[in-house]
């Protein structure tokens, strides 16, 4: 089993109330091979909401404004591990350059559009736990 970014597979779960469907996700999921789930949203975050960046020392996410939603970052990567785990899933497929999701790249903190090398908050606790993670955009 697979754990998803449910934008990918076409949940309109994105800061800004869009999705990035990508075919191959939709397809995991109709054929019982994939669960969709958005950190974010399961942080308790609305959508759309607030774009957000982790900060350089990956310590923090900040939302353009200047607000700080570290922890719901971290209540939502809890809760996908917790799914991914419920679901058995040794693998997941997460949105590239995320602050939650991303892989290797994510933006810089500075809302710039410059990306930094890093990871989101999801995918660096479902990396600890054994998951392996890749992304696509």
């Amino acid at each position: 089993m697979i754990i998803v970014s449910a934008c990918l597979a076409g949940y309109r779960c994105r800061y800004d109330g869009a999705c990035k469907t990508d075919p191959e996700i939709v397809d995991l999921i109709k054929r019982g091979e994939a669960i969709p789930a958005c950190p974010e949203m399961l942080g308790g975050l609305p959508c759309p909401r607030v774009p957000s960046e982790r900060t350089p020392d990956g310590t923090r996410v900040v939302t353009k404004d200047g607000g700080d939603v570290t922890e719901a970052f971290r209540r939502g990567a809890v809760e996908t591990l917790r799914l991914a785990k419920l679901y058995g899933c040794d693998r997941a497929i997460l949105k590239s350059r995320s602050p939650s999701c991303g892989k290797g790249m994510i933006y810089n903190g500075a809302f710039s559009g410059t990306l930094r090398a890093g990871n989101g908050v999801t995918t660096d606790l479902l990396s600890e736990n054994g998951i392996m993670v890749e992304t696509k955009d």
